[in-house]
């Protein structure tokens, strides 16, 4: 199995290497290479003239943010100092398989990923939606979705005990994604759960349940000054081009004496939207903010893993460049030091960061890779990890309809096999409650788990990932051959032709296998019942 076939929606064209040691704070973002702003014009055009200009006396922020201060310890805030201090944990590289909630508001319209900038692009499949279910984005914005999201139906703790029967060894939580809103009593973010919709701190919820349950707890956090202020804010300020409400500036331009009134009365809508600004804008109050967001989540949830939804290097993904290249060693400096005081000095979180394919290969020591529907072909010598998801979208859509379990159990296998580990976002409607078919998928997989979990949970890659259909894994005395599919013809594994070999049994099933080895193969016979469908995994004990 490959992954032709299944792009990611970022398909990350790097443009300059994160090399070097400590990288100052730029604390404008202006990007390197960015001053002609190629690429950026179509962007700006869809903004009134004056946007950068258009201020709206409202503070922004409106809560005061102190400057950020790397935590005290043995790591530095530049490449040298992380790789050579970094380790990743062994708990990371046994788990192999993670699931994810990427949930929040925008899972409220359960219309798909990026609904909280496709509501804003006139003509758009989102924006005809939200003009029938909500009404026009001048009087409903991405702010109500933010007040209708009340997670009524949610459940962590019985979630966390399905995810755990699904075969999951650690769970992580959307805390913010690119609608700029946290899911936690955040401190520096007045636009939180517990203030606005859910009145419910829910990554802390989540962190509860998932500990309950023995399972290491991460984050995904997805506000950039990429992905944010350079594509999402900007769009909010417009207006339609056409149509009955032409001219008409979209919500993104309210103030707070335009709250008087209504639900949101006393709140600053720039703290969620930002003050009105371009694409080329710079935004040093939205980077120490973005800094100060972060570290109130580590300090407040402790987090095991953080997952940073930006890319290492610079880079232009057809809107806007990414990339934090300056910031990445620092947030990895403080949160790695950080984490040395509640872990008993012991190193034992994962950072995975994004878009790092043409960073020197020395980097790449200092965190843990990180691609989204996205692997190679080839094993990595160091661990990494691939987001997917069960649905197609990363936001929750009604009747899209999820994958199979033998899909997500090839993929599983695969990326194993390649030093790898699966984290799989289930997508949640949002009042919480997860659809019947998602539960039968996951327990699918569950099943599949428990019978051939010895060949994936707690193995390391073998010499070579595998062989058309069969993918290998190893442990202390033997080899694991995981077969793609199952079939009642004889297994054949060149691969092992030349190994000592002392039996071959298939997980899950107490048969007396019978083998053969030739000059060049290892020759299983056919197998009459096999355990479990989708794949099956063979133990092949090595002659010590």
């Amino acid at each position: 199995m490959t992954n032709k076939g299944r792009i990611s929606r970022r398909n990350f064209i790097g443009t300059a290497a994160a090399a070097g040691t400590a990288f100052a704070l730029n604390p404008g973002f202006a990007f390197a290479g960015s001053s002609g702003n190629v690429g950026h014009d179509k962007v700006a055009a869809e903004l009134p003239a004056e946007a950068a200009t258009g201020l709206s006396g409202d503070p922004y922020p409106s809560v005061h943010i102190p400057d950020f201060k790397i935590a005290d310890g043995p790591f530095k805030p530049n490449w040298e100092s992380l790789r050579k201090g970094y380790t990743c944990p062994e708990w990371f590289r046994d788990a192999k398989f993670g699931i994810w909630a990427h949930w929040g508001p925008q899972c409220v319209p359960e219309a798909g990923d990026w609904y909280a900038r496709g509501m804003y692009t006139e003509g758009s499949e989102q924006y005809k939606y939200h003009l029938e279910h909500y009404g026009h984005p001048s009087e409903f914005g991405s702010k109500d979705l933010c007040h209708l999201w009340r997670a009524e139906k949610w459940d962590p703790d019985r979630l966390m005990q399905l995810y755990k029967r699904a075969g999951a060894k650690y769970f992580a939580a959307m805390a913010a994604h690119h609608d700029n809103f946290d899911a936690w009593d955040s401190k520096y973010q007045p636009w939180n759960s517990m203030r606005v919709g859910p009145k419910k701190d829910i990554i802390g919820l989540w962190a509860a349940a998932a500990r309950r349950q023995g399972l290491p707890f991460g984050v995904t956090y997805h506000v950039s000054a990429g992905r944010v202020w350079r594509e999402f804010m900007p769009v909010k300020y417009g207006s339609d081009v056409k149509g009955p409400k032409a001219g008409i500036p979209y919500d993104g331009r309210l103030t707070k004496a335009d709250g008087k009134g209504t639900w949101w009365e006393g709140m600053y809508p720039q703290d969620l939207y930002g003050p009105v600004h371009t694409v080329n804008d710079p935004c040093p109050e939205f980077v120490q903010q973005y800094l100060m967001r972060v570290d109130d989540l580590i300090r407040q949830h402790h987090p095991d893993l953080i997952c940073l939804d930006e890319a290492l290097e610079f880079a232009w993904d057809g809107i806007a460049w990414l990339g934090m290249p300056d910031l990445a060693p620092q947030i990895a400096a403080h949160y790695y030091n950080s984490s040395l005081r509640w872990n008993g000095a012991k190193l034992q979180v994962v950072l995975n960061l994004k878009g790092w394919k043409g960073a020197p290969p020395w980097i790449k020591d200092a965190f843990v890779a990180d691609t989204e529907m996205d692997w190679d072909e080839n094993k990595r010598p160091a661990p990494w990890q691939n987001e997917d998801c069960l649905m197609g979208t990363w936001h929750y859509q009604r009747d899209h309809g999820y994958r199979s379990a033998e899909s997500v159990i090839h993929e599983l296998v695969d990326i194993v096999s390649k030093n790898g580990n699966l984290l799989l976002n289930v997508p949640l409607p949002g009042n919480g409650a997860i659809d019947d078919a998602a539960v039968s998928v996951l327990e699918d997989i569950g099943r599949w788990l428990d019978i051939n979990g010895e060949a994936i949970y707690g193995s390391r890659p073998w010499k070579q990932f595998g062989e058309e259909q069969i993918r290998f894994t190893t442990k202390p005395g033997a080899i694991y051959a995981s077969t793609l599919g199952v079939s009642t013809a004889e297994v054949k594994i060149k691969s092992l032709a030349g190994e000592k070999i002392a039996r071959v049994q298939l997980l899950g099933s107490n048969q007396k296998i019978e083998w053969q080895q030739t000059a060049d193969a290892l020759v299983i016979k056919p197998v009459s019942d096999w355990p479990c469908p989708h794949a099956v995994a063979f133990k092949i004990d090595l002659i010590q």
